[in-house]
């Protein structure tokens, strides 16, 4: 049965000023999932006008009222894993290991940002003026734009409002095209139902052909005072464009060509673990996927002959098979494109290790390269799908100059078993955040998640993401008359 949701704006469900209505179709039987409100600029202002009605209640909140919000939305998020399951099953052709991951890391977002809000806030100043006590206090902007990607719906959904709201202020959605239930609607209802006041949180959805207007209609609005973004380092660079015309802070988490170095002095089969773990999670849909695979060439033939035997073996279509470890990608176009990023690259010289061909709707098969020359789209793109390059190097300055030979700077993962060894490669890697022992792929809510480079700037998590969406004001209190000069 075809799912029909329409906006959510002022704590009502509503559609669209226009009537219209767009479809979301599922990626791996191609039928349409759900029909959904297809909202325009003048929604936007609707959903905007809701959140700045909601704003100077929502601020007065106490903080532990706030807080009980959120805690209870985590429980209700985590009682809901079957039905995250299906939608981002139904929608971005989500495995279920992926989806209960989703699920179980948002609601520890959610649990986190809880903890923020009443966490201390703001410092107490030296003065210069006698008498004089200065704070430093944090206050919350008002309404904030949120942009939800489709990749890992729950958490980037969860995201996209946890600490804007946390922090007081009030927030208008607008989720992917590609899944907008799982990272936009689903996320409201569990909001909703937690007890979130009408007007805090609002989502408009859009057919593909609006997103344009419909984001510029959002950031553009006088009354939204920050914006944050994550997706595509591109579609970024457009929204940051808008947000510095206007004025308005942004955190953009963008895209990523991460690399996972094997150090001389890596365990092998863990190495080999890790590393297809880090590249074909989700279809290798992940920003923090790791596109690159740098390894000692003492290691290289062992670990590719592993590498590749274990990368052959994974399960791949129905994402509703529990077993799927490689589900289809978000749309047959996105598997078209891979495939041409492969052929690409197989064209101008390099080998083929594993995979390639065509894609099966929008199944691509799990592919390893080596030898990618440097006039490949491959080389500096990102694949954000099911494929992986595997490059030796002989000392570590190579590694490293080979890591950080990208516009992008968001993640990288670093196998050794030496953690000495590890942390010196790591402090001249030019990434957001680097994980040493690991593949590049983790997220924790407590931690300030973000990139560095064309892969964006500001940081979501713990107190930096209640900082990002909140202002820092100087406030003085006189407890003496003041002397003049005149």
């Amino acid at each position: 049965m075809t799912i029909n949701r329409d906006l959510f704006i002022a704590g009502k469900d509503v559609p669209a000023v226009s009537g219209r209505t767009t479809e979301d179709v599922n990626p791996y039987t191609g039928e349409v999932y759900a029909t959904l409100a297809a909202g325009g600029a003048e929604d936007v202002t609707l959903a905007v006008d809701a959140a700045q009605a909601a704003f100077e209640d929502w601020a007065a909140v106490s903080p532990f009222a706030r807080r009980a919000i959120f805690l209870k939305a985590a429980d209700i998020l985590e009682s809901r894993g079957e039905q995250a399951a299906d939608l981002m099953a139904g929608e971005a052709g989500g495995t279920r290991p992926w989806a209960y991951f989703n699920v179980a890391l948002a609601a520890n977002m959610l649990r986190e940002a809880a903890a923020a809000i009443t966490a201390p806030r703001g410092e107490v100043l030296t003065s210069q003026e006698e008498g004089a006590l200065g704070l430093a206090v944090r206050e919350p902007v008002g309404v904030v734009a949120a942009f939800a990607p489709w990749n890992a719906p729950v958490i980037l959904g969860v995201r996209a409002v946890a600490a804007p709201l946390a922090a007081g202020n009030t927030v208008v959605v607008k989720p992917s095209e590609d899944a907008p239930l799982a990272c936009g609607l689903f996320v409201a209802d569990v909001l909703r139902e937690a007890g979130l006041p009408d007007g805090v949180l609002n989502v408009v959805t859009n057919a593909p052909e609006d997103a344009a207007e419909v984001a510029e209609a959002l950031v553009s609005d006088s009354r939204v005072r920050a914006v944050n973004f994550t997706g595509s380092t591109n579609i970024g660079r457009i929204i940051g464009t808008h947000a510095a015309r206007h004025l308005k802070p942004a955190v953009l988490e963008l895209g990523g060509k991460n690399a996972i170095l094997v150090l001389a002095d890596a365990d092998v089969d863990y190495a080999v673990d890790a590393v297809t773990f880090g590249v074909f999670m989700n279809a290798g849909q992940i920003c923090m996927s790791g596109d690159r695979i740098l390894v000692h060439e003492s290691l290289a033939e062992e670990f590719t002959a592993k590498f590749t035997a274990k990368v052959a073996g994974l399960p791949s279509g129905n994402p509703a098979e529990p077993t799927t470890v490689i589900g289809p990608l978000v749309s047959a176009a996105a598997a078209q494109r891979v495939a041409r990023l492969v052929a690409d690259a197989t064209a101008k010289g390099a080998t083929l290790l594993l995979g390639g061909g065509e894609p099966e709707g929008a199944v691509h098969p799990a592919t390893v390269l080596s030898g990618v020359p440097k006039d490949a789209e491959l080389f500096h793109g990102e694949a954000f799908g099911p494929v992986c390059v595997v490059e030796t190097f002989a000392t570590d300055d190579e590694a490293i100059a080979l890591a950080n030979d990208t516009e992008n700077g968001l993640t990288a993962g670093i196998i050794t078993e030496n953690g000495t060894h590890g942390l010196a490669v790591a402090r001249r890697l030019k990434t957001g955040i680097v994980h040493i022992g690991d593949q590049s792929v983790a997220d924790e809510p407590q931690a300030p998640f973000g990139g560095f480079k064309a892969s964006g700037y500001g940081r979501f998590g713990g107190r930096w993401g209640i900082d990002a969406f909140s202002n820092t004001r100087w406030v003085t209190l006189a407890t003496q008359h003041a002397h003049f000069p005149f």
